[in-house]
């Protein structure tokens, strides 16, 4: 099995639904590597429920997205938009169960466009739902469209990304 390197660091006081620090509905996820992986362990409370005892199949796919784009931002430091993602939910994803999600990056990247798949598992291993996406790298026009601070703000964590390598 590989070894878990330290958690990965994220942006403090940021309003994002599913890492943000500063959302009091969020999910605030973490994140560690595990070798080519990008994983983070979660257990999903009543509010996150669909069917009775069940993940509402959204927040299944806000996993997906956010274990994907964090693995993106980890292995490329690169500033992108999630294009479009597929998901194929195998099994029913249980509440009060620790789930682990996990991302890892796929061929078919280009200057314009990268991509990446998921995972959520359950504590036997089980995967659950897989997906894959494809991601959008931003460049000239569309960052001009990231605040001047988010833009400084994620140079300064690829750095501390070049610091754990």
């Amino acid at each position: 099995m590989d070894e878990i390197l330290e958690s990965i660091p994220k942006l403090e006081g940021h309003n994002c639904f599913a890492c943000g620090t500063e959302n009091p509905i969020g999910l605030n996820l973490s994140f560690y590597r595990q070798g080519e992986y990008i994983c983070s362990d979660i257990s999903l409370e009543k509010d996150y429920e669909g069917w009775e005892n069940m993940a509402h199949g959204g927040i299944v796919s806000t996993l997906l997205d956010e274990v994907m784009s964090w693995t993106v931002i980890y292995f490329r430091r690169i500033f992108f938009v999630t294009r479009r993602m597929k998901i194929k939910y195998i099994k029913p994803v249980p509440l009060y169960r620790i789930l682990t999600v996990k991302g890892k990056m796929i061929e078919g990247e280009n200057r314009r466009l990268c991509k990446a798949k998921g995972l959520i598992q359950d504590e036997e291993k089980n995967t659950l739902v897989r997906g894959e996406a494809t991601f959008a790298i931003l460049s000239g026009k569309d960052l001009s469209l990231v605040p001047d601070k988010v833009k400084r703000e994620m140079d300064s964590l690829f750095e501390r990304f070049n610091r754990i390598d």
